[in-house]
């Protein structure tokens, strides 16, 4: 039996610009953190030679060609494993929640994988692969943030170069401002899950065509994670938040979809009931909004009334790791 775990994630600052249709053009920047609420693969050698699937569906199959789950199926072709395997995953939140899971389940997917066959990887390729099938083998409209930081783990500053090269670099916090960042951070569920591809995918057609209004914004985002990483690094713990509220109005600006009535009232009761900052987690539509708060009592209480249940978290700094072979 093999267990792997990868992490999810909350961005920081700069997300959108690690998409290749904008940084092949413009480099993109970012900061993210991973959380300890994980991706969880299980694999197992089978004495019969089908392979067996088990996550929100299940499956058993003669060959991989015959699997359903796209993301599974191009990872054992990467891996070159075709039979006598059986393949269990589990999660700490649900896909299509904001938080990278496609990227966390892809890399926990893929050590396993590499620890079955013997073969070590480095973290920086176990990403680089996991994008390659999500992005080239699957032409999905999403980035690379996802795959990064479930592989690094920690609070990592990520440069995506026009070339394809990802510059890694820890977010150079002090222990002081670390721990208040964690303690004052809040997670809250929505209640609505969305398709990040459908989202995602009007971006990306409207960078390849050079969209002005589209262009002009990721260089605005990109600018704001660059100061968000400033202010972290600062210790300017209300700075950081006010960076997040105006990175969501302009992240709210890129797409229809980003965001809805509902959302938007949630937003402002949180705004009126102590967050300092906030924005709704990944590509929008639902799923998971974060605030910056110093009156956690006052906050959780508005909006656990209003319905919102709350994700209590912690950051991790392991990454995408093998936890038993």
């Amino acid at each position: 039996m093999i267990v792997t775990r990868s992490p999810l994630r909350i961005s920081l600052g700069g997300g959108g610009t690690d998409l290749p249709s904008y940084y092949r053009e413009h480099e993109g920047f970012l900061v993210a953190a991973a959380i300890d609420k994980f991706v969880y693969i299980m694999l197992h050698r089978r004495f019969v030679p089908q392979i067996l699937l088990k996550y929100s569906h299940l499956e058993e199959v003669d060959t991989v060609d015959d699997i359903r789950h796209p993301l599974i199926r191009e990872a054992l072709r990467l891996v070159d494993v075709h039979s006598h395997i059986e393949i269990t995953s589990m999660a700490d939140v649900p896909a299509g929640t904001g938080l990278g899971s496609s990227g966390s389940f892809t890399t926990a997917l893929l050590k396993s994988l590499h620890s079955l066959s013997r073969t070590f990887v480095q973290t920086a390729d176990l990403a680089e692969q996991a994008c390659h099938i999500e992005i080239e083998r699957l032409n999905e409209p999403v980035g690379k943030q996802d795959q990064y930081i479930a592989a690094f783990g920690g609070l990592t500053c990520f440069t995506f170069h026009r070339d394809g090269q990802v510059t890694v670099e820890p977010l150079n916090i002090s222990r002081e401002t670390l721990a208040n960042l964690e303690d004052n951070l809040m997670l809250f569920y929505t209640g609505i899950s969305r398709s990040a591809s459908d989202i995602l995918r009007e971006q990306h057609v409207r960078s390849i065509a050079n969209d002005t209004a589209m262009i002009d914004n990721l260089h605005f985002v990109k600018k704001l994670g660059l100061q968000s990483r400033d202010a972290l690094e600062q210790g300017n713990l209300w700075r950081f938040a006010e960076l997040m509220n105006v990175h969501w109005e302009h992240k709210r600006e890129r797409s229809g979809k980003m965001s809805n009535s509902q959302v938007d009232d949630w937003y402002e009761l949180a705004r009126r009931n102590g967050a300092m900052g906030g924005k709704l987690i990944g590509a929008g539509g639902g799923g998971f909004l974060l605030f910056y708060t110093e009156d956690k009592v006052r906050l959780r209480h508005a909006m656990l009334t209003a319905g919102l249940s709350e994700m209590r978290f912690r950051f991790d700094f392991e990454g995408t790791k093998l936890i038993l072979s």
